[in-house]
């Protein structure tokens, strides 16, 4: 069973911009997410999480923010046993994120 990688900003920026195959999922509160998200990000919620493994490809690369960084690991692990295949947590999350492009 594989598990999820750690991702810092810097590679999640890269990969963006190598490929638009990327899914990011933010997991904070939707208040939060309309406030200021990464672009393209999909806010994952309790509420939306069977519609988007539904839908989601599960071959493509899978990241997943939180608010700094701990939150996305334990979802990451939830979503590889749902069967995605590539899945990253993105280390300092949204946080993080927002710091280097400030």
């Amino acid at each position: 069973m594989s598990t999820f990688k750690h991702l810092s900003v810097n590679e999640l920026i890269h990969m963006t911009t190598d490929s638009n195959e990327v899914q990011i999922v933010d997991i904070r509160d939707g208040a939060s997410f309309s406030t200021a998200h990464i672009q393209g990000s999909t806010n994952l919620t309790n509420e939306n999480i069977a519609q988007f493994i539904a839908s989601a490809d599960m071959d493509k690369p899978l990241v997943v923010v939180c608010y700094h960084g701990v939150s996305s690991q334990g979802a990451a692990n939830y979503l590889i046993e749902q069967g995605f295949d590539d899945v990253y947590s993105l280390d300092g999350g949204y946080s993080a994120w927002s710091l280097a492009n400030a």
